[in-house]
């Protein structure tokens, strides 16, 4: 937010000394409003880029949890490998 202050601050300046200097400083000030401008649209890409990263790792997280559940729920339904009444014989012959 500072940084917005500061440069719609330098932007309200150079609009003052464009209508009050020369051609030279008109030049100038446009050239900087320029610079600015393009230093604004590389944060605003920056900030695009990386609100993409975090959706794709979102999206990922979530696809592993759900794998995750489906791991669980298949791994309930599965049948015992050893059904009880053979265990009931095995203690049996204890």
């Amino acid at each position: 937010m500072k940084k917005a202050i500061a440069l719609s601050a330098l932007l309200a300046l150079g609009a003052l000394g464009m209508a009050c200097g020369g051609s030279e400083s008109n030049n100038a000030t446009a050239n900087a409003n320029k610079a600015v401008a393009n230093a604004m649209n590389a944060v605003a890409n920056a900030a695009n880029a990386a609100a993409n990263a975090a959706q794709s790792a979102a999206n990922q997280m979530a696809n592993v949890a759900a794998n995750a559940s489906n791991a669980a729920s298949s791994a309930n339904k599965a049948p015992a490998t050893a059904p009880a009444s053979n265990m009931s014989n095995a203690n049996a012959k204890k």
